[in-house]
């Protein structure tokens, strides 16, 4: 069975193809700021529409007929698969408005506006860049993004069809509880994801980079000074440096979850409520939802089940005997005590195999990421609600 995934490699362009990637991103930047204003005054901006409108811009524009027709269409698809995407999940925004000074780079392409000749990359409009091919193809891509990070490194990732590893057999089951102390803590104590604080380690010399980009900021209006970007790109790359550390630790963390476990329940925990409290260095430092992330790409891809428990109340059930406790247990609060069976056992690793029991009780049988709404053991008897598939 095949499977669609990203291969990415790094791209080195000359000063001369990065002006032009620039001017292609300038153009798709403002076709998506265009049809953001389409929205905001109520026109329904869907594909079909905005496509009408791209060729009638074209048509006036000698501006836009400069750039590639095959990027600009599909900058037009993303918004529309964006926007429709915002109407079907709840709580999701709305497309914004791309600044120029805030966006990075970003720019796709279809099938017939890039090519792979000569071990370069060749794009619409004449723009040829090297590669850095760390490794072969699998097959033919069928798409392709071009972006910059915040280092002003270009990368290219190509979608691409490759056989599915086959996963080892395994039996057993194990839950995933989130935290701040340990980024992880699991059912088992030998998959713990412990909290390493990278961004703490380089907290240092990243303020000192940041007090010598305040010295150096020039007034509002400005161009900026040669030594205010050198101090700028400094902090960017400790900062791409713990993020890289985060991904590599999740990754190998993951992939031991994964190889050993055919049943993986993963509290479905979003920590964008605790950006705004006084954990939120932490919480940004322990990199959650990319481990989340990883786990369940993982989980899926190698065809184990992976199901999604929403952490209400499962800091304050027994895992033992499923009694919900009277109070909430406050933070300071590291020990679970049950006050019926006397179960005692850490606050953490007590929610977890609380997760655990909840998919056990389920009678879900597929094989993908789903999200249980589940009670645990209301009056003696598990009471559950249907599953909402989250594919």
């Amino acid at each position: 069975m095949d499977q669609t995934v990203r291969y990415t490699y790094r791209l080195r362009p000359g000063a001369t193809t990065q002006d032009a990637l620039l001017a292609e991103w300038a153009r798709c930047r403002w076709l998506w700021n265009e049809a953001v204003h389409q929205q905001r005054t109520g026109r329904n901006p869907t594909f079909g529409k905005l496509s009408k409108l791209l060729t009638e811009a074209r048509a006036r524009s000698p501006w836009l007929r400069e750039g590639s027709v095959v990027a600009q269409q599909q900058a037009v698809r993303t918004y529309a698969l964006a926007l429709q995407h915002s109407y079907k999940v709840k709580g999701r925004g709305r497309p914004t408005v791309k600044a120029r000074k805030k966006t990075l780079p970003s720019i796709e392409y279809t099938l017939r506006g890039f090519a792979i000749r000569g071990h370069r990359l060749r794009l619409a409009g004449g723009i040829t860049i090297p590669v850095v091919w760390s490794r072969e193809l699998p097959s033919k891509p069928t798409s392709v993004r071009v972006y910059q990070d915040s280092l002003g490194h270009w990368y290219v990732s190509f979608v691409v069809r490759r056989e599915a590893c086959t996963a080892p057999t395994a039996d057993r089951a194990i839950g995933v509880d989130w935290g701040v102390t340990t980024t992880a803590t699991t059912t088992d104590p030998t998959y713990d994801l412990p909290h390493l604080g990278y961004r703490k380690r380089c907290g240092a010399e990243l303020a000192r980079a940041q007090r010598t980009m305040n010295r150096r900021r020039r007034p509002r209006g400005s161009p900026p000074s040669k030594g205010y970007l050198r101090a700028r790109r400094q902090a960017a790359r400790l900062h791409k440096k713990a993020a890289r550390q985060n991904t590599h630790d999740a990754r190998q963390w993951a992939k031991r979850i994964v190889d050993n476990h055919s049943v993986i329940a993963v509290e479905d925990f979003k920590p964008t409520f605790l950006t705004r409290t006084t954990m939120a260095r932490k919480v940004a430092d322990a990199a959650i939802g990319a481990a989340k992330r990883e786990l369940i790409e993982r989980g899926m891809r190698a065809g184990r089940k992976v199901v999604l428990v929403p952490p209400a109340y499962t800091t304050m059930t027994c895992s033992q005997c499923g009694t919900r406790a009277k109070e909430r247990l406050g933070l300071g609060v590291r020990t679970f005590r049950c006050d019926r069976c006397g179960h005692t056992a850490c606050r953490d690793r007590n929610a977890a195999r609380a997760i655990l029991a909840t998919v056990e009780r389920d009678c879900a049988g597929a094989d993908d990421v789903r999200h249980v709404i589940t009670s645990l053991w209301v009056s003696g008897n598990a009471q559950s609600e249907p599953e909402i598939s989250r594919q």
